[in-house]
């Protein structure tokens, strides 16, 4: 005999506890329902309700907040939105602030009327560069503002308690809602509402005016003008069957949110735009033209209000492109056997670049390229927005169980954007310098018009390259490789990343393996030098040490500078400063004999200023300094620590003590753990024993 479910011994069922998390006042709040009537004095109280599909993709937008800056002489803005911050940051859009803007400022134009709500927005370019990330943040963004009560929105639907039956014989019960989720105000006839409006709409609404509304779709305007017959004119009785409705956006429901991709040609015909005849009420009706016998399920029927993506937009047959022309520059639809239907909603595509190129040379789609913005959405070429991309996929809470080395993400970052790079045309700067002055490093001899300049003349930059879901996939392939059992280094994956390119489908031809395979040994020395600057770091940390050698060269640059003699603390007696310990400090930061004097005012300029500002002179302060330093520190200290020894089998107690010193300034300082430290110390030590240090 079997057993009965077992009762939990709280008073609260499991169902009870599912319940009590939802937001029960939310969801009346989003499903309000009520008359005629009640919708106008909504209007009347805030008729931006009324607002059309690309005046409310720009709010929504602008909703979010916006921060100004500057970047070498240009203002820029930077759109919160695009951070993705509601949802974790999961589909944020990282070093596009250029484009994005370009992509607002349509939005923006397009909300006062100024011709753009006539376009389609065509985002270009290369593979995965963010261009259905986009699309996919606005969709969603449209769905969250359309439940806020900013982003409030209505439609209506026709309720018939009781069925009522029309002249023609025909009858109407139940509810039927409007098939494109339309502005209730439509229902006021055309020619009544110049009258109308200006008494809806008060001067205290702050200068906004209900937008151009167009006529009601077939559907609807059959059963309104049937309904007005019936009641001999009596508007009033007719709106006795209106019911307004919040209007809640969902991509999943098809409600104000529509999706359009390319499909087997011969599985796929318009009528997936604009809908098709439902037969089986053909017989009901007794004709396939009568609206009520037509499904307005269309995606440009569902995304109405809304946003329609066209996936791969010029992929698509030309008998689809030709849809577009008259649901972007007139607003309206023409489904089958009907009048053409008006319709409000943001048109957005994106594609790559083969087939733009091709849309270019068909003469035959001119109509399609004259109704087109096209906004180019490039790869990233500034390094510390590219390492954002792959810092969001591969961090401490999605990686558990493995550990990333300090500058694994960076190298792999950097090299993706040095592909993206062109050559620079000045003979004086590399490819790599390059990459370090747009992320915001000073070189000697480069201004800020410089940069702008080499960003003027690489008219490419950013169009071609490897892309981030290459990296994305050779740092997955690192992590679950059997050489890394609890943690990945940079080697692994530059090591993956140049296996990878024998297989790369996209890369056309040797010559550009090859030069990536340059880039990549470009990468490896780069992490040479950044690994040994930090091991010379954590070697010469010993802060009473750069202190008092900081405290020794000023003394000494002092009695320089105003030609006087310093007294030795040992003797008593005053000497000439010590040219020989100057120079050793200044050569660290290759400062010539020819310039030594300078710099040496330069230093107690320095000083001089901040004594007048109230602020104290310590090593901190000044970075090329800091620097000259602690190179001077290490090359004093590194044979004490004898580091080479490291490669050896055998190291002595006093040693290995000092070695534990310098990995745990490593830990630190510098974000290794003890494996990575071990790894990059034994890595230095190498370089150390193959005589490669660094002067």
């Amino acid at each position: 005999m079997g057993k009965g479910p077992t009762k939990t011994m709280s008073n609260t069922s499991w169902s009870q506890k599912i319940a009590a998390l939802q937001d029960q006042r939310e969801y009346q709040t989003l499903n309000w329902e009520g008359s005629f009537d009640e919708y106008l004095e909504i209007v009347r109280k805030n008729p931006r309700v009324t607002r059309t599909a690309y005046q409310r993709v720009y709010d929504m937008i602008l909703s979010h907040g916006k921060t100004e800056y500057i970047d070498n002489k240009k203002r820029l803005v930077r759109y919160h939105f695009f951070s993705d911050e509601k949802n974790g940051g999961r589909d944020a859009v990282f070093g596009l602030d250029v484009p994005l803007m370009k992509l607002v400022n349509v939005f923006k134009a397009a909300a006062h009327g100024y011709g753009a709500e006539k376009r389609v927005i065509l985002l270009h370019g290369p593979v995965g560069s963010s261009k259905s990330t986009i699309a996919r943040v606005l969709k969603r963004g449209v769905e969250e503002y359309s439940k806020s009560p900013e982003g409030a929105c209505y439609t209506y639907s026709w309720n018939f308690a009781e069925k009522v039956t029309l002249l023609d014989g025909t009858s109407l019960s139940g509810q039927i809602r409007s098939p494109l989720h339309e502005e209730p105000l439509k229902l006021i006839p055309r020619d009544a509402r110049a009258k109308f409006f200006p008494e809806l709409v008060t001067p205290s609404a702050g200068g906004f005016a209900i937008p151009e509304l167009g006529e009601l779709n077939p559907s609807c305007r059959l059963i309104f003008k049937m309904l007005l017959q019936k009641y001999e004119g009596d508007l009033m009785k007719v709106y006795q069957h209106v019911r307004v409705h919040r209007l809640v956006f969902s991509e999943k429901d098809r409600v104000g949110i529509g999706t359009f991709q390319p499909k087997d040609e011969k599985n796929q015909d318009s009528t997936e735009l604009t809908g098709d005849i439902n037969y089986r009420r053909i017989a009901e009706y007794g004709s396939d033209s009568d609206p009520r016998a037509f499904n307005f399920d269309g995606e440009f029927c569902v995304a109405n209000r809304g946003v329609i993506e066209f996936v791969e937009m010029l992929k698509l047959d030309v008998a689809f492109l030709y849809d577009l022309l008259g649901a972007t520059q007139e607003h309206k639809i023409k489904p089958k056997k009907f009048p053409q239907t008006d319709i409000d909603e943001v048109i957005i595509g994106h594609t790559n670049e083969p087939e733009f190129k091709k849309l270019e040379s068909n003469e035959f789609m001119e109509a399609l390229r004259d109704r087109t913005i096209k906004i180019d959405i490039p790869y990233i070429t500034k390094l510390s927005e590219e390492i954002k991309i792959y810092e969001k996929e591969f961090n401490p809470t999605r990686i558990r169980g493995k550990n990333i080395a300090p500058h694994t993400l960076e190298m792999a970052a950097m090299w993706a954007v040095l592909t993206r790079l062109e050559e620079p045309k000045k003979h004086n700067l590399s490819v790599i310098q390059k990459l370090k002055l747009y992320n915001g490093k000073t070189l000697p001899n480069f201004t800020e018009d410089n940069i702008k300049e080499l960003r003027k003349e690489s008219t490419r930059e950013g169009l071609e390259g490897i892309s981030p879901r290459y990296i994305q996939d050779k740092i997955s392939n690192a992590l679950v490789s059997d050489k890394s059992e609890s943690s990945i280094n940079p080697f692994m994956v530059l090591n993956e990343l140049e296996t990878g390119l024998k297989q790369h489908s996209l890369i056309a031809s040797e010559e550009l393996r090859k030069k990536y395979r340059e880039l990549l040994n470009v990468v490896k020395q780069e992490y040479e030098d950044i690994v040994k600057n930090e091991v010379q770091r954590a070697i010469s940390a010993d802060e009473d040490a750069i202190a008092k050698l900081c405290s020794n060269y000023i003394d000494n640059v002092k009695a320089y500078t105003q030609k006087e003699k310093i007294k030795n603390k040992y003797t008593g007696l005053y000497e000439e400063p010590d040219e020989r310990l100057m120079r050793s400090i200044e050569e660290k930061i290759d400062i010539p004999d020819s310039r030594k004097d300078d710099f040496r005012r330069e230093i107690m300029n320095y000083i001089g200023a901040l004594a007048i500002d109230g602020k104290v002179f310590n090593w901190r302060t000044n970075e090329r300094l800091q620097k000259a330093l602690e190179l001077k520190l290490f090359e004093d200290q590194k044979d004490s620590i004898k580091l080479k020894t490291l490669v050896s089998s055998v190291v002595d107690k006093e040693t290995q003590e000092k070695i534990d010193v310098v990995k745990s300034r490593l830990i630190k300082n510098f974000g290794y753990d003890e494996e990575s430290a071990t790894d990059v110390l034994n890595f230095v030590a190498s370089i150390f024993a193959r005589g490669d240090a660094k002067e």
